[in-house]
């Protein structure tokens, strides 16, 4: 399924996109669903739920906190949500390639609805290629998963228990070793921090008393003897950001 947010403190404009996305998406016969929120900082506030939108079109100009903030905000979380700025100006195209904006479309442009299809058109196109994805064989089925929705896997009684945010937080399992899955996930930026966890580091936002926080509020132990090599894995990967 496909999730589209719109951020953007004006109902009517809200409303009309939503209107014009409603007609894309009923074209092209996908299943999907759109979610308004009426600023950026209550975008903002979803914390690492932000991942289950693959789309958001955001209102540049925003009170509290504008749309580049939000981005940035998003930015924190995900790199493959693809981000569409919506905005009255158009001098903000030099910070929109900081948070890698998939496009920038115009309030007041006449071929407005033309130039949302023709994203949509093109942001289909790219997800076809650009999310990292890979096929587990899961006990709850087969599911071909983004690895950036992986938060961590954990290890337990010969079984691995995968923590993946889709429309929520969803727990998968499969028989094996994390032994295994560390050698399979090697150049993922996931580090292995216990005999029992494997953790994405773009979801850790701290290493600190020998225990990891993860940014959704869980906190995962670290033993004495990896401590010191978990930490500095984890500042080179920031420092590469």
């Amino acid at each position: 399924m496909l999730k589209i947010a719109i951020c953007d403190d004006e109902g009517y404009f809200r409303k009309f996109i939503r209107e014009i996305l409603t007609g894309y998406m009923d074209r092209s016969g996908g299943i999907y669903e759109i979610d308004e929120f009426v600023s950026g900082k209550e975008f903002a506030g979803l914390g690492i739920e932000i991942i289950q939108y693959n789309v958001v079109f955001l209102d540049i100009n925003m009170n509290d906190m504008d749309g580049m903030e939000t981005a940035q905000k998003i930015r924190e979380v995900s790199n493959d949500i693809f981000i569409v700025f919506v905005t009255a100006f158009a001098d903000y195209t030099l910070e929109g390639y900081k948070v890698d904006a998939v496009r920038y479309i115009l309030k007041n442009n006449v071929n407005f609805s033309e130039q949302v299809y023709e994203c949509m058109d093109a942001i289909s196109m790219k997800m076809n290629y650009v999310v990292q994805k890979k096929t587990f064989n899961f006990n709850e089925g087969t599911r071909n998963i983004s690895l950036e929705r992986l938060l961590y896997i954990e290890s337990r009684l010969h079984k691995l228990e995968f923590h993946i945010m889709e429309d929520k937080l969803n727990r998968y399992s499969l028989y094996g070793t994390l032994n295994d899955m560390e050698r399979e996930l090697a150049d993922d930026a996931f580090v292995r921090i216990h005999q029992s966890y494997l953790v994405n580091m773009k979801y850790i936002v701290n290493v600190s008393r020998y225990k990891a926080e993860l940014n959704n509020g869980v906190r995962l132990e670290i033993p004495k003897a990896r401590y010191r090599q978990v930490e500095e894995t984890f500042v080179a990967y920031r420092g590469e950001l």
